[in-house]
């Protein structure tokens, strides 16, 4: 499954960290928030480097769907059924700022972006209330939305909140120029370097372990998705998703709105132009990493549900996403641990990575810098607890708690069971372990079924043909190779002692 901004894209190769190299200020993660980061700090001066685990674009932000807007579906009411109106309209003018930079950065840099209406739809009579709720806090918030009674669309269509002149792009064409950016101000981009845990050096340094060696830094930005160190317990303040995404010729005009759904499952569309031409962007149907039943079959609901509206429509293209919803609604940018900035992160975007990402990257470089944005407060790792986001995390922690105890008991399945056929995978006991076993083209693997991070089992992915991890989302190709975190260490072949994690200290 590859994206089709990927498609036919020739892209510089980046070489691995040469280890016992030194920098005031290391990034980790080379999507949107850490390269955006990385070129903030470097305009002001500072000693960067930036280590990627796969290659720039191989994480969320390679694969969105190209949104930016402000409008984005119902996140409005989302966080102000938790917090203050205040609250949200400092959301709402951090996304704002991180959308003006993006968007004059990308025509200094010469990325190309349309300017779109943005549209939050009713698919049924059922969603209608959401739709008009949204309006109503859009409003309040300063956005000028109105609200539209019908539009002729080829999908059921029963009213909408529209924000005019928002914006849409393709991600990897702005990672691209991110980079090339970066590396122009003199920082170093590695890619293929994973980073395994931080500890501290005797000269008050930290030290960056990585599979490429060891790298020193005086300060260390986690833009990994979801943090990679456990301290702080973020891998438990946010939950893991995973959307599909196809891209379909239509043989005819496609609306250009960027439209997406108040309700489930979620559709979202959009119009693009890529190396296959002219081509309908439809996506939806998501759900908890490693919770899916068959993944694959979400992904054929996808293409069936655009068959049925747009009977020409071709699939030319499909993949999916990853992103964390944060249990208290409201992103996070700020330090691991409270009273010290000598380790930032970010993480909780929603799904709303080219705002939120960048508004990350701006309060992350203002703390560092001394000018944080007046915003901010909205993102603060360590706000005071809101009771009404009680509940949330409770039901967020006791789901993986019941995640845990069902994969164990379903790893209990006696061995000696056939090889699965091609494409398919399954888990059972061998001897005391739970082994995962799966074949892909042509060749069978089994690994070590225990995710390395906090000790789920995985379970198979029928459409990307990997392992997920239902506890907090780290995924594993067939092999055992980490594909997203928090996880750093691979499923071990089956057999072989278990991998175990360096300690963050």
């Amino acid at each position: 499954m590859t994206a089709i901004w990927s498609h036919d894209r020739k892209t510089p190769t980046r070489l691995p960290l040469t280890p016992d190299r030194r920098h005031d200020h290391v990034v980790v993660g080379a999507g949107i928030t850490g390269l955006a980061t990385a070129l903030l700090l470097a305009r002001a001066g500072a000693d960067v480097a930036v280590v990627e685990a796969r290659e720039i674009g191989a994480g969320t932000t390679g694969n969105t769907t190209g949104k930016v807007s402000l409008l984005q579906g119902v996140r409005g009411q989302d966080i102000a059924e938790r917090h203050s109106m205040e609250t949200v309209r400092a959301y709402i003018d951090a996304n704002r700022d991180a959308q003006r930079w993006l968007l004059e950065y990308c025509r200094t840099a010469g990325v190309d972006v349309q300017i779109r209406d943005a549209i939050t739809y009713a698919q049924d009579e059922s969603e209608l209330r959401a739709v008009r709720a949204e309006h109503d806090i859009a409003r309040r918030s300063g956005l000028p939305v109105d609200f539209v009674d019908a539009i002729d669309t080829p999908f059921p269509f029963h009213g909408g909140v529209r924000l005019p002149e928002q914006a849409q792009l393709d991600p990897m064409a702005l990672l691209m120029a991110l980079a090339a950016d970066v590396e122009s101000h003199g920082v170093p981009v590695h890619e293929s370097t994973r980073v395994r845990g931080v500890g501290r050096g005797h000269d008050g340094d930290h030290v960056v372990h990585t599979d490429q060696g060891d790298l020193r830094a005086g300060r260390i930005v986690l833009a990994t998705g979801t943090p990679i160190l456990d301290r702080g317990g973020f891998f438990a303040r946010v939950t893991a998703q995973r959307s599909y995404l196809a891209a379909f010729r239509i043989g005819g005009p496609v609306r250009s709105e960027m439209f997406l759904s108040a309700g489930s499952p979620t559709r979202s569309l959009r119009d693009a132009l890529s190396s296959a031409g002219s081509v309908l962007l439809v996506g939806g149907n998501g759900h908890g990493v490693g919770r899916a039943a068959d993944c694959a079959e979400r992904v054929e609901d996808l293409i069936d549900w655009t068959r049925r509206h747009y009977p020409t429509a071709e699939p030319v293209a499909t993949w999916s996403a990853q992103d964390y919803r944060p249990v208290g609604e409201l992103p996070y940018a700020g330090p691991l641990l409270p009273g010290g900035d000598h380790i930032l992160l970010a993480t909780g975007y929603a799904k709303w990575g080219l705002t939120n990402g960048v508004a990350a990257a701006l309060a992350l470089t203002g703390r560092v810098t001394g000018d944080a944005p007046r915003w901010a407060r909205a993102f603060a790792t360590w706000r005071a607890p809101v009771p009404k986001a009680v509940p949330a995390a409770v039901e967020a922690n006791g789901t993986v708690a019941r995640e845990m105890m069902t994969g164990w008991l379903a790893a209990l399945r006696p061995e000696g069971q056939p090889a699965p056929a091609e494409g398919c995978g399954h888990v059972r006991r061998h001897g005391l372990r739970p082994v995962a076993t799966a074949t892909v083209d042509g060749v069978t693997t089994e690994v070590s079924a225990v995710c390395p991070h906090l000790y789920g089992i995985v379970r198979w992915n029928s459409a990307e043909k990997s392992w997920d991890c239902p506890l907090h989302g780290s995924r594993f190709a067939a092999d055992g190779t980490v594909l997203e975190g928090p996880a750093t260490a691979p499923l071990p072949a089956a057999g072989a002692p278990r991998v175990t994690e360096r300690s963050p200290n």
